[in-house]
């Protein structure tokens, strides 16, 4: 089979068997086309890869300055690869579950204080009608955790006022309910019943977030609004760093890490330990603050 023609299938594989988002999908393809590229220039025929090949492609990417995280993320693509060709009896067997998956030290992420994302908050024109939108959508962002794709596809359908839920589909399709706070229900409120309307006009518009022209609002122009906002105050922070700040003040909060891990929707509770060691090194500061001729243990 032809390189396209199989990359086609795997693509429509992740996508619809193994029910991987639309980016990690397009991610994986991209790591195993750069793979494939490989296995060209070495004249290897892709039946012919053994343990040693796949050893020798993750030597020549260490070797080409790939950082560990990248290693590990061609190796979550290869090892899924392989059981795509393992089922088209391309390979006898999945190789890539030989090679041992690199050790990833995680930076911690950037974390906002309450005070912070207040002042982010506030500082946004609601006496616009887009300023209006901006306040309800960062407020929906931080209150529920949400990931921008979350709220670019947040559907009218899925908010729930009576209850103060969301309906979020995340990451392979996953549903989850998320509740959300007074200052997100009131905006969301003054959004959708009195601005939204005067934009989408007579269409049926399903998605909450709507751009100028009334149509769905895109991923970069929730991160490039945001960045005017960042710029205005003086803050720096992206659009995930909400989400970030979110899980980290409800652990400070008292909240238990498994009801963390069902709000963020991980399906993996050692995604949401980071936020645990964040925690600890915010009380570490807090501490080196108030104490600073102390040392802490």
């Amino acid at each position: 089979m032809e390189k396209k023609s199989l990359l086609q299938e795997f693509y429509s594989e992740l996508l619809f068997v193994e029910n991987h988002g639309k980016l990690t999908a397009e991610t994986y393809l991209i790591c195993v086309q750069e793979f494939l590229d490989y296995l060209e220039k070495s004249e290897t025929p892709l039946e012919k890869v053994t343990v040693q090949s796949l050893l020798y492609y993750t030597a020549f990417r260490k070797t080409s300055g790939r950082k560990e995280i990248t290693l590990a993320k061609d190796l979550s693509a290869l090892r899924i690869f392989g059981s795509f060709l393992v089922r088209k009896k391309i390979w006898i067997e999945n190789f890539a579950h030989e090679i041992g998956k690199p050790k990833v030290s995680r930076a911690l992420p950037k974390v906002l204080e309450v005070e912070q994302v207040d002042s982010l908050l506030a500082s946004i024109d609601v006496k616009k009608p887009l300023g209006i939108r901006d306040r309800a959508l960062y407020e929906v962002i931080y209150s529920c955790g949400l990931r921008i794709s979350e709220a670019c596809s947040l559907l009218i359908a899925n908010v729930h006022f009576d209850e103060n839920l969301i309906l979020v589909r995340g990451k392979g399709s996953k549903e989850r309910l998320v509740p959300f706070g007074e200052d997100a229900a009131f905006w969301l409120k003054k959004w959708i019943f009195e601005i939204r309307l005067g934009l989408v006009g007579s269409r049926i518009i399903p998605e909450v977030f709507v751009n100028s022209k009334g149509n769905p609002i895109s991923r970069k122009g929730i991160w490039k609004n945001f960045k005017a906002i960042g710029k205005k105050t003086g803050i720096e922070a992206k659009v995930h760093t909400l989400r970030h700040s979110f899980a980290t003040h409800l652990l400070s909060g008292g909240a238990d890490l498994r009801s963390v891990q069902e709000l963020l929707g991980h399906s993996d509770l050692s995604t949401t330990q980071i936020y645990t060691h964040i925690d600890d090194s915010r009380l570490e500061e807090s501490h080196r603050d108030f104490f600073p001729g102390h040392k802490t243990e």
